[in-house]
């Protein structure tokens, strides 16, 4: 495993694209045997191929999602609270495989 660095994620995809491709991978699967799968394969194509990873010391690993995801979702109807539950679920099992990938723990909670 690589060792995190949380200067270097700043330049991510040069530093350590085998280990976000591995979170992503990760999560798409565990939402896939969890979830409706059109649905997640869906979101996975539509929305989080323009989605964007970050790390602060503060915060932590988040995934900032494209504007108005819903709108990008075609290929599959679905409510929009269905999507958004749904939506939320795929962010944080991302969020959770990012901290696996690099093996550094979440920020204490206040």
């Amino acid at each position: 495993m690589v060792e995190f660095d949380p200067e270097k994620f700043d330049d991510k995809y040069a530093h350590y694209f085998a280990e976000l491709q591995r979170a992503y991978k990760n999560a798409f699967e565990e939402m896939n045997d969890a979830y409706d799968s059109e649905l997640v394969h869906a979101i996975d194509q539509q929305v989080l191929n323009e989605s964007e990873p970050f790390y602060d010391e503060e915060r932590g690993f988040r995934v900032e999602l494209p504007e108005n995801p819903a709108d990008r979702l075609t290929a599959v109807v679905v409510d929009d609270e269905k999507l958004a539950a749904t939506l939320d679920e795929y962010v944080e099992t991302i969020e959770r495989q990012l901290y696996d990938a690099f093996d550094v723990d979440p920020p204490a909670e206040d």
